[in-house]
């Protein structure tokens, strides 16, 4: 019986400390910006549906835009890994695991507004749970049509 217990045991610690470092590594692996960074155009769709996309016009000239996008990235602790206020791409991550997902955007004018186009990915699994959709929604839904 003790030692049943004690394999019991072993594996409980085992699958902790697997998790732990799991963590860990999920907030300290490298994350290639020329990798992430992409056209939200032309991208692929991933094979998983961890991902979300938006490709709306705006009112907001293409200066006013980015300034809306980047406060409210900022505001949830985004940070631009490459590119520019124009076409640039940012890292999130997400509140409980620190898990990073990637934010590329395009800002088009169009007539006296913006085109938007930004495509959302999460790097790590297989659904997220609508997190990017959301994501995308507070970052581009508060603009006027």
């Amino acid at each position: 019986m003790r030692y049943a217990v004690n394999i019991v045991l072993i594996v409980v610690v085992a699958l902790v400390l697997a998790f732990v470092i799991f963590g860990i590594w999920v907030r300290v692996a490298p994350n290639d910006a020329a990798y992430w960074h992409v056209d939200p155009a032309t991208a692929p769709d991933p094979t998983s549906p961890n991902f979300a996309r938006v490709d709306r016009v705006t009112s907001l000239a293409p200066e006013q835009a980015a300034a809306a996008i980047a406060a409210q990235a900022q505001r949830e602790g985004a940070t631009r890994i490459a590119g520019d206020d124009q076409f640039g791409t940012w890292i999130a991550r997400t509140r409980v695991m620190g898990y990073p997902d990637f934010i590329s955007l395009r800002l088009i004018p169009e007539g006296s507004g913006t085109r938007v186009i930004a495509f959302s990915r999460s790097r790590f699994g297989h659904s997220d749970m609508g997190v990017n959709s959301a994501r995308l929604r507070r970052w581009t839904g508060s603009m006027p049509e």
